[in-house]
């Protein structure tokens, strides 16, 4: 069990805590010598059940409230010290409000300094105290009277910490391993050593793990559970690490950087969060208001971006997104606290509901319909809603690092199913999916219908006419299932209906005629777009936009352009030149010149588009037929055909 304290400055934390364990908890020079905590410090005490318990010492003092904030995630039980003297003060009210803002709902109060006063005070702190919690989540917290000096009540008070530690629920280990440093130090002979409260998982000698931010990849060579030394760690214990790394120092670790299982690292600055203002501000939050987020042991600065408010009066709740201005890490259901600009004052706190926030959409009803879902607590709570809101699927790793909840550790909920793709699973809703497949023939269904006289559009053109909204990756997804599935078909680049045929309209086929003789006519040198457009007198735009459309139909060939080769021609040349390889055991230019009885330079264009269309293979100055040549195959099968008997 951890156990942190919490109060004001000079409330006697120290002592107390001193007086429990039997160790002098300020071990800084500055910290003796000016008579205050400035730091986290770190006990640990066997109250009595052979069990060691720890004990974080947080300063007191406004000043100090980051540090206190970096030790108070991951305690189990609050210890709110409260001087008889003095009462409630400031930060009394402000470590309690942070407390319940990190979820912590265990607390005992000790009522400190009671030598001081005499019973009539001792009896209004108490009221005062009780006061205080009625309206939180600790209302009822049992309240014990003690004098650390003499020792007054620090046996009752040990006896009830024991109570809570016997009661005490070890946390679940499920899920990967995650710590939030507070701690870097060398050690000499050891090397650079970490510590943190463990927030999940397990963690054993010879583990690799990976600093965030950075991505640093470290080892752990040494180990201490509850300052023990031990082989393993789990959840909930305070852990000291000794870690191993190539070039690591200690200059390079920071309080606020996590030491994570390679599956969690994703670093972030956007996080959709379940905001809370606290009852004592004197004014509503602005949108866009600047704050110092506190999260883990992490105090990083950014803004406030309310989502279904304007703005956020005190005591109230809102959907809001933090964007922050340097990467950290979190998952669902972490707690952080927020101060303003100055760190000088507690405004409230949160709950992550999403670490990966998007950047855009922030507000969509549907975005906002998923966050309501995710306030829940689990991930199978929440998914069947995130599938129904998911045009493009969910990917199970990002849910994995969401929720640190190992895939094997969930199951899919009914209506849901999985679609492969090149960029790994993603999950979907099976009537979204299936109208996603209906949509993808129903738009080319409808390309056919706009253009009847073209065999389709490529991939691109495709989705972004039929299923524009979709990722690429998931669009080629469901475009393979069509293909394999026969629903689609494909000829070359182009997809379509397996039923479609191109038709020209009457005037292009009436233009097609005019314009076909002249074609076959000019043999291995045809007319020009130009010289077309002037035969037929027709505008030379005409001419090209209907030669364009024979050639996706594969009636003919653009080699260049406004250069068209029919169909049969090419096939004519492509023989010549299999011929050639045949005689010369390679084709050359000047041998393909003569052959064809053309200029140079068209020859040498002619080669260089059986080049691009795989007929031909150039090797410095010379040409080979492909082997793997469709057109060469078809051609040397038909000689064969007519070869005699």
């Amino acid at each position: 069990m951890i156990v942190g304290t919490a109060g004001h400055i000079d409330h006697g934390k120290t002592a107390l805590l001193q007086a429990l364990t039997g160790q002098q908890g300020d071990r800084r020079p500055a910290e003796r010598a000016r008579g205050i905590t400035i730091d986290l410090g770190y006990l640990y005490a066997d109250l009595g059940d052979g069990q060691l318990t720890g004990f974080i010492d947080v300063p007191g003092h406004e000043r100090f409230v980051h540090n206190m904030l970096a030790g108070a995630s991951g305690i189990d039980l609050l210890l709110l010290v409260v001087a008889a003297d003095d009462g409630v003060m400031p930060q009394t009210r402000e470590h309690l409000a942070i407390a319940e803002l990190l979820g912590i709902r265990q607390a005992l109060v000790a009522l400190t300094k009671i030598d001081r006063v005499d019973a009539g005070r001792v009896q209004q702190v108490r009221e005062q105290v009780a006061s205080l919690l009625a309206a939180g989540p600790l209302a009822g917290a049992e309240l014990l009277a003690v004098d650390s000096l003499s020792g007054q009540g620090i046996a009752a008070l040990r006896e009830r910490l024991l109570a809570f530690s016997a009661a005490h629920r070890a946390r679940s280990s499920q899920g990967h391993f995650r710590l939030p440093i507070d701690r870097a130090f060398s050690v000499e002979g050891t090397g650079v050593v970490v510590t943190g409260t463990a927030f999940a998982g397990r963690v054993a000698l010879g583990d690799e793990l990976l600093l965030s931010p950075s991505g640093r990849r470290v080892r752990v060579r040494g180990l201490h559970a509850q300052n023990r030394q031990a082989d393993s760690a789990v959840v909930g214990q305070r852990v000291a690490l000794n870690l191993a790394g190539e070039r690591l120092a200690v200059e390079q670790l920071h309080r606020g950087d996590w030491l994570l299982a390679p599956a969690l690292l994703a670093p972030t600055t956007r996080l959709d969060i379940q905001l809370q203002l606290l009852a004592s501000e004197s004014r509503a939050l602005a949108h866009w208001t600047p704050v110092h987020v506190h999260l883990g042991a992490q105090d990083v600065t950014g803004r406030i971006a309310l989502l279904d408010t304007d703005s956020l009066a005190p005591g109230q709740h809102c959907l809001a997104q933090l964007l922050l201005n340097a990467p950290a890490h979190a998952v669902h259901g972490d707690t952080l606290v927020l101060r303003n600009q100055s760190a000088q004052r507690t405004l409230g706190g949160g709950r992550v509901l999403d670490p990966f926030a998007p950047a855009r959409g922030r507000r969509a009803p549907q975005r906002l319909r998923q966050l309501q879902a995710l306030q829940g607590a689990s991930l199978e709570q929440a998914l069947p809603v995130l599938l129904q809101s998911a045009d493009n699927g969910l990917d199970p790793a990002l849910l994995e690092r969401q929720f640190n909840r190992p895939r094997e550790s969930w199951a899919l909920p009914a209506g849901a199913c999985e679609l492969a793709t090149r960029q790994g699973t993603r999950l979907f809703d099976t009537a979204h999916l299936q109208t996603l497949r209906d949509a993808l023939v129903e738009g080319l269904c409808r390309f056919h219908d706009e253009s009847p006289d073209e065999l389709g559009p490529d991939r691109d053109r495709l989705r972004r006419y039929a299923l524009s909204e979709l990722e690429r990756h998931i669009f080629v997804a469901l475009l393979d299932e069509a293909l394999a599935d026969g629903r689609i078909a494909s000829s070359g680049p182009w997809l379509h209906l397996p039923d479609h045929r191109v038709q020209l309209s009457p005037d292009d086929e009436a233009l097609r005629e005019r314009l076909w003789p002249l074609l076959l006519d000019g043999g291995f040198d045809p007319p020009w777009v130009r010289d077309l457009a002037g035969a037929v007198q027709l505008d030379e735009a005409s001419v090209r936009l209907l030669l364009r459309k024979l050639a996706r139909l594969g009636l003919l060939h653009q080699v260049v352009r406004d250069l068209f080769y029919p169909e049969q021609t090419l096939r004519s040349l492509a023989a010549h030149a299999l011929e050639l390889v045949g005689q010369h055991g390679s084709l050359r230019v000047v041998d393909w010149r003569d052959r064809i009885g053309i200029g140079r330079k068209r020859s040498i264009q002619l080669l260089e588009y059986f080049d691009r269309v795989g007929f031909t293979r150039r090797l410095a100055n010379e040409r080979r037929i492909r082997s793997d040549s469709a057109l060469a195959i078809q051609l040397m099968n038909s000689r064969e055909e007519q070869a005699p008997g």
